[in-house]
């Protein structure tokens, strides 16, 4: 009977949990709650008393916001550098004797811009000088 209960709590707790890792905004969150509620678990199961299940939940806690805030953290990163490339390019547009249009990006390099061929321009080159190397 006492198995059955704890089962049944157990459930309850894990459910419950799921609805608060809904609503975190961070992985540092999601980690912090999933961190808290496997080490509740493992506390109970361990200990099988409150004060196991409370230090279980605040050690899981803290290891699975540790977990959580690195993966941000590499995400910031990542984000931060990709706006640091978008930020640098320029869209050239090219219209082709068919009359279609494609945009060529050129990356900012140094007073220059250099082309996705590795071509290098002093200043922004215009449609006409971009034509012969990505127009037809």
């Amino acid at each position: 009977m006492a198995k059955d209960l704890m089962t049944i709590l157990l459930v309850v707790a894990v459910s419950f949990g799921s609805l608060f890792v809904t609503g975190c905004e961070s992985d540092a969150q999601v980690g912090s709650a999933i961190g808290a509620l496997v080490g509740a678990g493992i506390g109970q199961l361990a200990g099988g008393d409150s004060e196991s299940t409370l230090i279980g939940a605040a050690v899981g806690g803290t290891a699975g916001y540790m977990l959580g805030n690195e993966s941000d953290r590499k995400n910031a990163q990542a984000e931060r550098a990709y706006m640091r490339q978008e930020m640098n390019t320029v869209m050239v547009k090219v219209t082709n004797s068919n009359g279609s249009i494609i945009q060529v990006p050129l990356r900012k390099q140094g007073v220059g811009y250099v082309g996705t061929r590795g071509e290098y321009y002093s200043i922004l080159p215009t449609e006409g000088q971009l034509r012969p190397v990505y127009g037809f």
